[in-house]
């Protein structure tokens, strides 16, 4: 069935529960599992109205975000072994581009299977917000699940 799945974490509940039924899942087929999230990075500067960022407070925001993501897939990654899955891994990647790089790990790493939620956004939200879920729907050649 599926040798090794990826599940995307952003740390939300919905996202908490598509992780849970990854692991499930993983322990189902006898396949191992990737953790992932993806921290964003900010320009090294930006404008507000009125200040603008420095370098090091930049690169200490940056360092804070890689941080907590590391500290969201680890957790991730106890639980999955807690409850015996055979292999699991934690991923964080560093970009602005979440799909795009949820994508090219699943490539790179050979998944079988993305799992992710859906942030349930509907009409104009969705259409202004754009979705990342919808993004590797459409784009990724390894099949995902999407739990809502």
């Amino acid at each position: 069935m599926f040798k090794r799945i990826l599940v995307a974490t952003d740390g939300s509940a919905l996202s908490e529960q598509a992780v849970a039924k990854a692991i499930d899942l993983s322990l189902l087929a006898g396949a191992e599992l990737l953790a992932i999230t993806v921290a964003h990075l900010e320009p090294s500067s930006h404008f507000d109205g009125a200040t603008v960022r420095n370098q090091r407070e930049s690169e200490e925001a940056r360092h804070r975000a890689v941080a907590a993501a590391q500290k969201l897939v680890d957790a991730v990654k106890a639980t999955a072994q807690a409850k015996g899955v055979r292999n699991a891994e934690a991923v964080v990647t560093r970009s602005n581009l979440v799909a795009e790089s949820i994508i090219e790990v699943a490539k790179t790493r050979d998944c079988d299977l993305i799992v992710m939620a859906s942030h349930g956004r509907r009409g104009l939200t969705r259409l202004l917000m754009g979705s990342e879920t919808l993004h590797v729907l459409t784009h990724s050649h390894t099949p995902v699940l999407v739990l809502r």
